[in-house]
């Protein structure tokens, strides 16, 4: 079975990567990164065939360039520099980059290793071809399509209705069902309801004339643990950093949990917190994560309606009301919605990743307020990485220099 190409544009990704990627084209060119796919999900089973259609896909992608319409896209958004769209002219996909394979139990292995301004880019379009691969090789996709609509129309409809209030992004191209189907629901949430405040997609923001909304991801904080000048327990300070002096407060919401929340608030000191228009949620109980950011902001006492906070864990519409109903007279409250907004279909969907596991040959981890999404593969390296986090957290609090 042969599937027509999966990914067409290199816009066809999360604006955070380009975020993340300017930052480390102006400060870090020279981290090396290398990257691991993982299915969370219990016995799923990757075929032969699935593999060399997802080889074949990948060596589609590694054809494909920028066009000039696209860079003058990435140019408009304020806060992406002349000088790096300009790299991305040269930019390309290097198949080299990526080996694949499979075990005798068909489970999938995925390793991206080269240049971090370069291998981190692979992420969301490897994990786009992959998913669309599996959904439409083991499964009738066409009866998948016609369950994925019927749970759409309910959901404009309780938009419609007022049942659903809230505003929110579609976060959704990692683990869509497929391209055309992602096309789908942005155009139809956009158009349909007064809701959906834009996409994560730079492609159909640009199609669509839609926001692009994004800032940085986990990758970007755990990339600072392979840096030898800096203390592990220290990262999100550098990153926030470094971030700050690159967008000098514009593109400004900060994801909290890469070492746990408790050791972020330690670094998101006054001007941090000034600095910032807002947090993001990705992991942890919701509610307890909002109440601390809350209490956190007023100890600065700075009012916590001035500031955003951004939810993204696993959210369906309902949790997403609920959170918003309990939160909304207080912060200001966003969403981003991704496998409900794309995949949501009768058949369970992926829970893929490809997490950046090694910097300049060292390992390097996500801890987060969920211990099972912990993923290192170092486990050694993992569990010290724990203790230098709780080593801080129990001692006086010193600043970086300090």
């Amino acid at each position: 079975m042969k599937l027509e190409p999966i990914v067409i544009s290199l816009l066809d990704t999360d604006l955070y990567k380009f975020n993340m990627d300017q930052v480390i084209f102006h400060k870090h060119t020279d981290l090396c990164g290398e990257y691991h796919f993982k299915c969370r999900n219990e016995g799923v089973v990757f075929t032969q065939e699935m593999l060399e259609e997802i080889n074949s896909q990948i060596d589609h992608l590694c054809t494909l360039r920028f066009t000039k319409e696209e860079l003058d896209y990435l140019r408009s958004i304020r806060f992406i520099k002349n000088d790096y769209v300009e790299f991305l002219r040269l930019w390309h996909p290097i198949r080299e980059y990526v080996t694949t394979g499979r075990t005798e139990a068909g489970e999938l292995s995925v390793v991206v290793k080269g240049p971090l301004f370069s291998a981190m880019q692979f992420e969301i379009y490897l994990l786009e071809i992959i998913n669309e691969v599996y959904f439409r090789m083991n499964f009738d996709y066409e009866a998948l399509r016609r369950s994925a609509e019927e749970k759409l129309n309910r959901k404009i409809a309780d938009f419609q209705s007022g049942k659903y209030t809230f505003k929110f992004a579609e976060f959704g191209c990692r683990r869509r069902l497929s391209r055309e189907w992602e096309d789908v629901v942005v155009k139809r949430l956009a158009t349909e309801t007064r809701n959906c405040v834009g996409t994560s997609n730079v492609y159909l923001a640009k199609k669509y004339n839609l926001q692009p909304i994004g800032t940085y991801a986990h990758e970007f904080v755990q990339m600072y643990q392979g840096i030898d000048s800096i203390p592990l327990a220290y990262t999100n300070y550098y990153a926030m950093k470094d971030w700050y002096n690159e967008y000098e407060g514009d593109n400004g919401t900060a994801l909290t949990d890469t070492v746990t929340t408790d050791l972020f608030l330690l670094d998101f000191n006054r001007s941090m917190v000034n600095n910032y228009s807002g947090v993001r949620h990705d992991s942890g109980d919701p509610y307890a994560w909002g109440e601390k950011m809350i209490t956190h902001y007023e100890k600065y006492g700075v009012d916590p309606k001035t500031k955003q906070l951004l939810f993204s864990d696993s959210l369906d519409f309902d949790r997403a009301q609920h959170l918003n109903d309990y939160f909304k007279d207080r912060t200001k409250v966003s969403f981003g919605i991704g496998t409900f907004c794309s995949n949501d279909t009768a058949e369970t969907a992926l829970n893929i990743v490809i997490k950046l596991q090694y910097v300049n040959g060292r390992p390097v981890a996500k801890l987060s307020d969920t211990p099972s999404k912990a993923m290192c593969q170092d486990e050694g390296y993992l569990e010290y990485l724990k203790s230098s986090v709780a080593f801080r957290l129990n001692r006086v609090k010193l600043t970086p220099e300090g």
